[in-house]
């Protein structure tokens, strides 16, 4: 599990630390953190509807941050949990664009138990850095 919950960093949210060994593998990680924050077993989150997402920011960090306001956007406005599937970053001179592929199912109550609602990512602490050659990012979630 490449990511770990931050408790002691918002007291009325959730943060969690994410790394990947690659740019693309830290923002899954995030995807998956974000995931786990909304589903208590995201490992009941079929993979069976698809959606491609592309996005781009001058910033890293802002584009993790579009990415996974998406995610957000697809529970509360098609009520779609998703896993990453695909992605990649290419990065030009405009900044950074991401292409990426979600996969998962729309929310049955049944079978997800729904742990809380996040409402929005926030910008309070928000990070993305290389360290020691790996990417990690921190966020935090509006809940």
């Amino acid at each position: 599990m490449p990511f770990r919950f931050l408790p002691k960093v918002a007291l009325a949210d959730v943060a969690f630390a994410a790394w990947g060994d690659s740019r693309e593998g830290m923002f899954s990680a995030c995807a998956e953190a974000l995931l786990r924050t909304m589903v208590e077993r995201p490992e009941t989150v079929a993979r069976s509807e698809t959606r491609s997402v592309r996005l781009s920011n001058g910033a890293l960090d802002l584009l993790l941050f579009e990415f996974l306001q998406e995610l957000v956007f697809l529970k509360d406005a098609r009520l779609l949990l998703v896993h990453p599937d695909a992605l990649r970053i290419t990065e030009g001179e405009g900044g950074y664009a991401l292409e990426a592929r979600l996969i998962g199912e729309r929310i049955d109550r049944a079978r997800h138990p729904l742990l809380v609602d996040v409402k929005a990512v926030t910008l309070h602490r928000l990070a993305v850095a290389r360290v020691r050659g790996r990417w990690k990012a921190t966020v935090v979630l509006d809940v």
